[in-house]
């Protein structure tokens, strides 16, 4: 009988699945109606406590998959919050970085500009040395040959009068035997007595000896304008008169260098690793000993190999040690390069403040700036120590590096490097797989944001060499500008641009670059700039006067002929009747 109760309350249950209010009623009724014996009613409890417990297993889960959904809300909710604050904050540190910028950027030019007024004190201060022994020597000149002349005074008043009447400070000696000096320091005339003259007398000192060893030969420059020449060089481009303002005829069209004594030293620089410079520059070296009678001055290494050739060369001179390169502009009065334009570069980046007039031989590769033949060297050199001979003042940029301090990496860098170039300074990317990021400002105004392969700041005489493989334009090297040519941009619309020669560059790494950048300074000295780095770049004061063959404008442009095949091409044929030429033309 209890098989059969049970058999008959599982027929009657419904089949197993997630219940409603409505389907356990009919259990629950059964449960408090039926009268069975106690398997039944057990058996029933429990069918009816497993329907139940399925219910309830169903119910939970629905309130659990609720509350998931809560918290995943409530996450979402935390999560943007989070984001809102953590986008704060990052742009709380940019402002934070942009001001230490700022602060860096204002202590580099206040240190720039420290440096320069130092460097105008002392050069003052030389100058007016040298005054006060020129004033001597006349007073003591005049009382020897025991007649009137102009007192220390006078002598002082007309040398501050010709200072203020003379372009940039630049004046004449009273009896042409002073010192010239200009604002920048560069001396057309200076005293060097450091060998010879504290230890002997005048009289055991033979005449010819006295002035190799005691006066540097010294020269002047005119400015020429429509075929006329002045010794002054104008200043009043643009005037105002009346009420209007004109602008005048500029006077330094070409520049003449006259000398006012003959040059007795000459510093002649070789290519290296060159049998045919070698021959010449032997020959070269008989030829200005023998014939004109001059002091010839070598580098240190061509000395050493001549003498051990032959005993012969053994009058040569050589700095022997590198202070004597610090000063050596003060002992020559005309720089000889053989070789090609890596000569001159080398030839230039040996002075560091003012550089002798510079002839170059062509005996190089392209030779944009080696105007002369070497075949002909006698000749060159023969105007161009007679005078007056036409120079090229090409101009160059000063560079310096400042660290940023916070960066250990910098620690064994040197910090506030200056650099000289000719040529150009590019910051490239070296082997880093990122665009570089670089942060330029001209004058303290921002200019853009280079991305791309890197960025070239280039002068004038450099702008037919790296610039110009990087798009940039070929520029006359008397133009006074600065070239400004990005490497590779990332913008079709980044055109090179070229900026007046009297604004300051500044070239920053961004704290957040994601690489590193690398300057160059004329193809060599590469260093590497880290993040907070900057790179100032301005005009140098100490420009590079090179010699002409002819003329500047004419050996530039037969250059860019010569050198470039600037524009050449075979000209269009014509086989066609003559009048048909003429109707068409």
């Amino acid at each position: 009988m209890n098989s059969t109760v049970q058999e008959s309350t599982l027929q009657a249950m419904p089949p197993i699945h997630l219940p409603t209010s409505q389907s356990l009623a009919g259990p629950l009724e059964r449960l408090s109606l039926s009268r069975v014996d106690s398997t039944a009613s057990l058996s029933q409890i429990e069918l009816d406590s497993v329907k139940l417990g399925v219910e309830g297993w169903a119910s939970l889960s629905a309130g659990v998959g609720s509350q998931r959904n809560l918290q995943e809300y409530f996450q979402e909710s935390t999560a943007a919050d989070e984001d809102s604050h953590l986008v704060e904050f990052s742009d709380a540190l940019q402002t934070v970085a942009r001001a230490l910028r700022q602060v860096a950027d204002s202590k580099a030019r206040t240190q720039d500009e420290a440096a320069e007024w130092k460097r105008k004190y002392e050069l003052e201060v030389v100058r007016c040395q040298h005054l006060r022994q020129s004033i001597a020597k006349l007073s003591s000149n005049n009382q020897d040959v025991q007649h009137d002349g102009p007192s220390k005074a006078a002598v002082a008043d007309s040398a501050d009068q010709q200072d203020s009447d003379s372009p940039n400070g630049m004046h004449s000696p009273p009896n042409g035997n002073g010192v010239c000096c200009s604002k920048e320091g560069i001396c057309s005339q200076q005293v060097i007595r450091e060998q010879g003259t504290s230890n002997s007398t005048p009289e055991s000192e033979n005449p010819s000896d006295k002035r190799l060893s005691s006066e540097k030969a010294s020269f002047r420059l005119a400015w020429g304008c429509n075929g006329k020449s002045s010794r002054r060089h104008k200043h009043d481009v643009v005037s105002f008169e009346s009420g209007n303002i004109t602008t005048a005829v500029r006077s330094s069209k070409q520049i003449t260098l006259q000398w006012d004594a003959p040059p007795q030293s000459v510093f002649i620089l070789t290519k290296p690793n060159s049998t045919s410079v070698a021959i010449m520059c032997k020959e070269m070296v008989r030829w200005l000993k023998e014939v004109k009678n001059v002091r010839v001055f070598v580098e240190k290494n061509v000395k050493k190999e001549l003498v051990e050739e032959n005993s012969y060369f053994s009058f040569l001179h050589a700095c022997e040690r590198d202070e004597e390169l610090m000063i050596l502009h003060t002992k020559i009065d005309l720089v000889i390069t053989l070789g090609g334009d890596g000569t001159v570069l080398w030839a230039a980046n040996m002075f560091k403040g003012p550089v002798p007039p510079l002839v170059s031989f062509s005996m190089g590769s392209l030779g944009f700036m080696t105007p002369f033949q070497s075949e002909r060297y006698k000749e060159c050199l023969d105007t161009v120590m007679k005078g007056p001979v036409f120079i090229t003042l090409r101009h160059r940029l000063h560079c310096r590096i400042i660290r940023n301090k916070d960066n250990d990496e910098n620690g064994d860098e040197d910090d506030d490097v200056d650099h000289l170039v000719l040529n150009e300074v590019s910051i490239d990317r070296g082997m880093s797989s990122y665009l570089t990021n670089l942060e330029c400002y001209c004058d303290n105004l921002f200019v853009t944001s280079v991305q791309g392969d890197g960025l070239i700041l280039s002068t004038p005489s450099g702008s037919t060499a790296y610039s110009l493989a990087a798009g940039g334009s070929m520029v006359h090297p008397q133009v006074p500008g600065i070239l400004f040519t990005p490497i590779c941009p990332h913008s079709l619309s980044f055109r090179p641009l070229i900026l007046p020669e009297y604004v300051t560059l500044r070239v920053q790494i961004p704290i957040n670059s994601r690489g590193q950048a690398w300057a160059s300074f004329d193809g060599k000295d590469r260093q590497k700039l880290s993040a907070g780095d900057a790179l100032i770049v301005h005009m140098s004061a100490w420009p590079v006067p090179a010699a002409c063959d002819e003329e500047s404008t004419h050996d530039f442009l037969r250059s860019v002929r010569e050198g470039l095949h600037w524009n050449l091409r075979k000209s269009q044929s014509f086989d066609g009747p003559r009048e048909a030429l003429v109707y068409s033309s």
